[in-house]
């Protein structure tokens, strides 16, 4: 991916890896899968180069991020509620350093 003419860089697959990271947390927490999707919005950039090999990553523009709205949900109101307070706690995320989920505190 390029930004404003720059070197490429690895925004999409770092992106992944924090979607992965934080999806496994969750589901530590919520004791059910939490599905989580990587997306990238930049803001500012007057060129944006995005390859094929990183459609894996939703990728925008601020003026683009009203395409994610019609995007329907799979966990349930129950569900998103737990998701929300696991996600707003602090403890959930003590422990989870650089993409190690091993030292979770529970």
């Amino acid at each position: 991916m390029k930004v404003d003419h720059g070197k490429p860089a690895p925004y999409a697959r770092k992106s992944r890896a924090e979607a992965k990271r934080i999806g496994r947390v969750l589901e530590h927490y919520c004791g059910f899968s939490v599905p989580v999707e990587p997306v990238l919005v930049f803001v500012g950039v007057t060129d944006l180069k995005v390859v094929a090999t990183q459609l894996s990553v939703r990728v925008y523009r601020e003026r683009e991020v009203a395409a994610l709205a019609p995007l329907s949900g799979v966990l349930t109101a129950e569900q998103i509620e737990q998701v929300y307070g696991v996600a707003r706690h602090r403890r959930t995320w003590r422990g989870v350093v650089d993409g190690d989920t091993r030292n979770l505190n529970i």
